[in-house]
């Protein structure tokens, strides 16, 4: 059974729990360091990415985050997880910065334009639904990333080897393809 933590500092834990638990993985929720120990995967959930800053350095989880996916941890970063992967971001300093990508945040408006579409995903499947809250997207990536999904001409789901960041919140729906995809890609 795979070991995925879900930081759980702020932001859509609980689903991304339970969606994991529906993969038969064991969940670890993340809050403090002596919880990143022994996983397998960890999960970055969407949420408010400038409070979640605040709170991974109060808890001093931002070095050993960055150092586990500096080694290779696979890490999936949804909305908020994926502006926390980026090392570079449109508007700000990034934070983890382990990521190949660009990011700019907001980039589908503000909470009162969040939407619902179905992507059709090659590598993952068709008609996926996907939910975008005050999204991001990915406005650059570098050379050995992989572009999975498009939405108005914007990147909005890649993979960078073992990191993965979507715009959208897959946790948010009942399908689990994204997830499931992120789990099956760890060795």
């Amino acid at each position: 059974m795979k070991r995925i933590g879900v930081l759980a500092l702020q932001g859509a834990v609980r689903e991304h729990v339970q969606m994991l638990e529906g993969l038969d993985c064991e969940a670890i929720l993340v809050k403090q360091k002596k919880d990143l120990v022994n996983l397998d995967g960890l999960v970055l959930p969407g949420g408010e990415s400038t409070t979640m800053r605040k709170l991974l350095d109060r808890f001093d989880l931002l070095e050993p985050i960055r150092e586990l996916a500096q080694q290779g941890l696979p890490v999936f970063g949804t909305c908020a997880g994926l502006i926390l992967l980026a090392n570079q971001l449109v508007d700000d300093e990034p934070h983890l910065a382990v990521m190949d990508v660009t990011v700019a945040r907001n980039s589908f408006g503000r909470q009162i334009d969040s939407f619902e579409v179905q992507l059709d995903i090659p590598k993952i499947g068709a008609r996926i639904p996907a939910v975008f809250i005050r999204a991001p997207h990915i406005e650059a990536v570098g050379k050995d990333v992989d572009v999975l999904a498009q939405h108005d001409g914007k990147i909005i789901l890649a993979q960078d080897g073992h990191l993965l960041g979507c715009s959208f919140h897959p946790e948010l729906t009942a399908d689990k393809r994204i997830l499931e995809y992120f789990v099956s890609s760890m060795v």
